[in-house]
């Protein structure tokens, strides 16, 4: 459910926390309440309750999950960024860095955190992006500048080739949701969904439903991404 903090005060750095795990979402505000300089102006779990507060609260950051209840944070990203440009985002997520945060980036976001290392860098993280610097790992930095100067994007498999969309869905195809499942959490109808399938097994070169099945769930279980891989992630917060 969404929370709001009513008490504002222009002296400190306003923030918007948006994770659909409760535990995640207390580790996060508790860590951000301890500065002297931050509050946490509102708490939410999927996109809806997020916009909502992005236009109640009008944060100065917002630290926003990949993955929400319903929606995606990528979506999320982009439609603040419609909303209000002013606002500065901070992607987080137990995926793999080299995948995700140079979509957030490009979604609009100025940072990514891995939730691994969220109890350390959180803060650090938030400082930097509300001054209007990029926060990436030193890795991912690297890796991003070499892109950079190569004008080139990263494409390191057939799986990179997918859009933002398309990488939905074949996450929550490996998570085991069906087409209508899939539909509902996206907000889609489940036509557009088996499109999205269809443009999938033709970029991966797969054969059947069945393949795409199978593939997806092998990925899913790689990468460490299945449903209970970010309930393993709350204590990182």
């Amino acid at each position: 459910m969404a929370k709001i903090k009513m008490k504002t005060d222009n002296k400190v750095v306003k923030i918007l926390v948006v994770d659909d795990h409760p535990i995640v979402r207390d580790g996060l505000s508790m860590r951000i309440s301890s500065q002297s300089d931050m509050e946490v102006c509102g708490e939410a779990e999927d996109m809806a309750e997020a916009l909502d507060l992005v236009r109640q609260t009008r944060p100065d950051v917002a630290v926003i999950d990949i993955s929400l209840k319903t929606g995606s944070g990528i979506d999320l990203i982009k439609r603040i960024k419609r909303i209000d440009d002013s606002i500065r985002l901070l992607a987080i997520s137990m995926y793999d860095d080299s995948l995700y945060a140079e979509r957030a980036i490009r979604a609009g976001a100025m940072g990514y955190l891995n939730k691994q290392v969220a109890t350390r860098n959180i803060i650090g993280a938030i400082r930097q992006v509300f001054d209007g610097k990029i926060y990436l790992s030193e890795q991912m930095a690297d890796h991003m500048l070499q892109l950079a100067r190569s004008g080139k994007r990263s494409e390191q498999s057939p799986v990179d080739s997918l859009s933002d969309r398309e990488l939905q869905v074949f996450e929550l195809i490996g998570r085991g949701y069906s087409t209508r499942e899939i539909a509902e959490h996206l907000h889609l109808s489940a036509k557009t969904i088996d499109n999205y399938r269809d443009f999938i097994k033709t970029k991966l070169n797969l054969r059947d439903s069945n393949e795409l099945l199978r593939q997806a769930t092998i990925w899913v279980v790689d990468s460490g991404r299945s449903a209970g891989s970010n309930q393993s992630g709350d204590g990182s917060a």
